[in-house]
């Protein structure tokens, strides 16, 4: 083999990995859009057929020839080339430390688990979930031992989502957050509250989708390789590639806040997964690098642009054209101060900035405990409850708003959570850098977001995943390391005008 017909044969079986992708995330996109609400033995049915062909082809000998040769010639590859590679390799070995049948089993779980536990959600019964959750996280944590049995499995979850994050870095971050961000929520509580009754009422969901349409064009996304949809639980994800890119929603009547939010946050991550350059598509570089770098950009469309004064005075008008009656009398600062909100709650898709990441520390250390035998599956509903009345404050009033309310568990997305809480400081530090070349509030005021927009695809979007999470933050930061300090700053400054602290 030489190394010309080398890179002809990996880019073509890249190529093939993308198209199995493309139909299993058709497959669970539409499960967990349009499809019939008892239909997931079907889907679990061809994805178990699929998985067993994905695993032979993943972990063949032609795979395994053309990646030992590439890694033989390493030296002789371009930067890209390299990364390339070494995904693939990780990948390679993911898949072959891991029995075929454990990883179909596992793969057909995963299908039913949805489904499960959006009956649980609806009918407040962790225990019909209960049997699924335990299987994904014995399995996942058994998959862990089998692929670096040295490292500790919490820790090999975390880098899989976010490489080279570790339980160390959380505890420091999340320590950081209790020390900074905690009392700042305790000065927020002696405050009059804010009144929020403005978003709040009977919103159709027929304008709530006139008005999400409008928010995707206001933020630029591409309609062309951009879909819509309304879900259970809003997420986004790639068909392919990032030439596909599908978001979705959930409509409550009585909050236009909430779709209002979801579909700016999915897109950020769509515009991330778009921004991706070209070349990358149809191989193990296309689309964004890491969760954490993902949710850096979807909390910061959603938050830092979405939540500003000058967003707010932007979207207004397409408010009052939607609903002339609710919102005839409401001013700008009205709505700036409803959306920005402080209070804490029982959802985290619905949290306000300030108390957000406590929401994401209890899924943590949960995961954790879980991970290291400290808490069991039965008694998940009860340490939930406790640790949200200990970090927030609350009385949670049932598992539909507790321990159901998110579906990521039932992907086995565990491991994942920390990603939106670091995220969200990234995106903050992201923020100060881009002022420095942006106007990026008089942009937003202007409803121009090409600029901002083209910032992060030169600086984050255009790289896709061919450098490391650190690398990319390095490029965008100018070589600055990464620091919670201006996540704080922005909490503070902001908080500290809207309640007068």
């Amino acid at each position: 083999m030489d190394l010309n017909t080398a890179r002809e044969t990996i880019l073509q079986m890249q190529a093939k990995a993308s198209a199995y992708g493309h139909v299993t995330s058709l497959l669970s996109f539409d499960g967990q859009t349009t499809a019939p609400a008892k239909t997931a033995a079907n889907r679990a049915h061809t994805l178990a057929i699929l998985s067993e062909d994905i695993y032979k082809f993943a972990t063949s000998e032609e795979y395994i020839e053309v990646l030992d040769f590439l890694q033989e010639h390493r030296d002789e590859l371009s930067d890209n080339e390299r990364r390339m590679v070494w995904l693939l390799s990780r990948r390679l070995r993911f898949m072959r430390s891991i029995p075929m049948d454990e990883y179909i089993e596992h793969e057909r779980v995963l299908v039913e688990s949805g489904e499960a536990w959006r009956e649980a959600k609806a009918n407040n019964d962790f225990g019909h979930f209960a049997p699924y959750l335990e299987k994904i996280f014995a399995t996942v944590k058994k998959f862990a031992a089998y692929v670096d049995p040295d490292m500790d499995p919490y820790d090999f979850w975390l880098n899989e989502f976010e490489e080279g994050l570790t339980m160390e870095f959380c505890e420091e971050f999340f320590g950081g957050i209790k020390e900074k961000i905690v009392p700042l929520i305790r000065r927020i509580a002696e405050k009059p509250q804010v009144d929020d009754s403005c978003i709040r009422g009977d919103f159709s969901e027929r304008t709530q989708e006139d008005f999400a349409h409008y928010l995707m064009d206001v933020i630029g996304l591409d309609k062309d390789h951009v879909g819509f949809a309304t879900t259970e639980h809003p997420f986004t994800t790639s068909l392919g590639s990032h030439l596909d890119e599908r978001i979705t929603t959930h409509y409550y009547r009585d909050c236009v806040g909430s779709s209002m939010y979801s579909v700016i946050h999915e897109g950020g991550h769509a515009l991330y997964d778009t921004g991706s350059s070209d070349e990358f598509v149809y191989t193990e570089l296309d689309g964004g690098v890491s969760m954490a770098v993902h949710e850096s950009q979807s909390r910061f469309y959603e938050n830092i642009l979405g939540r500003s004064k000058e967003f707010i005075s932007l979207i207004l008008p397409k408010m009052k054209e939607l609903w002339p009656e609710k919102f005839a009398d409401v001013t700008a600062d009205d709505l700036y101060k409803a959306v920005n909100k402080v209070q804490p709650s029982f959802v985290r898709t619905e949290a306000d900035e300030v108390t957000y990441a406590l929401h994401v520390l209890v899924r943590y250390e949960l995961e954790k405990k879980i991970f290291h035998g400290e808490v069991e599956i039965k008694d998940l509903p009860s340490e939930w409850n406790k640790l949200y009345k200990e970090y927030l404050g609350v009385d949670v009033p049932n598992d539909t708003r507790g321990v159901l309310q998110d579906v990521h568990w039932s992907d086995a997305l565990i491991g994942y959570f920390p990603s939106y809480a670091i995220g969200s400081a990234y995106g903050a530090q992201f923020l100060a850098k881009m002022k420095e070349s942006v106007d990026v509030y008089s942009c937003i005021e202007k409803g121009d977001f090409a600029p901002i927009n083209e910032w992060n695809r030169e600086h984050i979007w255009k790289y896709g995943s061919s450098k490391t999470p650190q690398e990319v933050l390095k490029l965008a930061l100018d070589g600055e390391p990464f620091s919670i300090d201006y996540y704080v700053k922005y909490l503070e400054d902001k908080y500290t005008e809207i309640y007068g602290l």
